[in-house]
């Protein structure tokens, strides 16, 4: 006897109209994981340029786009939630728009031809430093929601670095003569502060999901 056909007949109604809900703690938790991985590789991409590195880079983007659907399906689906849908949604959503921004960093500096250089490189670096307090807030959601609030406030002061840099790079980038050259770095910069400040919206609705947890 299978386990469907052992369940009581009460059982099946049961489940069939009020059917589980799926775990979106360790689906957020997941998501996060995996971009934390394309942040990683981007980098490793700014420390040499390396054109392997950056195809998967645009391969990670592809994944992430099925990651999302799949988790926004399941979501659209769900008869009941253990946070608020929205809020679901909106860090669903904001974790793929980082996956997002580190293939178009790299696919625009291939079509300007660009190399990394010191401040991407660095702004890299702080990007994967908040991306990977998200982790650590949305692997604590479900046991320990409290404490996901210091991950989300790391995660936006690595936003506030990028950001700082980005000022301070434009200073220094628009010194010179050769406009083409600092319209091209600009445009990468920029690329890369978008990613991070859709890293930082994801922080604050992990900071909202915790704030209605506890």
């Amino acid at each position: 006897m299978n386990d469907e056909q052992g369940k009581s007949l009460l059982a099946r109604v049961f489940e069939r109209f009020f059917p589980k809900t799926p775990n979106f703690f360790l689906l957020l938790a997941e998501q996060s994981r995996q971009v934390e991985h394309t942040v990683n590789l981007l980098v490793r991409f700014m420390e040499n340029g390396d054109a392997a590195i950056g195809e998967r880079i645009r391969e990670d983007e592809h994944a992430a786009d099925k990651v999302k659907v799949t988790n926004i399906h399941t979501l659209n689906e769900a008869f009941s939630t253990p946070i608020d849908r929205e809020d679901i949604y909106r860090a669903i959503t904001t974790l793929d728009e980082v996956v997002n921004y580190c293939k178009d960093t790299v696919s625009e500096m291939a079509a300007l031809g660009l190399t990394p250089d010191a401040v991407t490189l660095e702004m890299a670096r702080f990007l994967h430093e908040g991306v990977v307090a998200l982790v650590g807030g949305f692997d604590k959601l479900g046991s320990q929601p409290a404490m996901a609030a210091d991950d989300a406030n790391a995660a936006r002061k690595a936003e506030r670095k990028v950001e700082k840099l980005y000022r301070r790079a434009l200073a220094q980038l628009f010194t010179g003569d050769d406009y083409i050259h600092m319209f091209k770095r600009r445009e990468i910069y920029r690329h890369l502060t978008n990613g991070a400040e859709r890293m930082a919206a994801c922080a604050n609705t992990l900071h909202d999901i915790v704030v209605k947890m506890v």
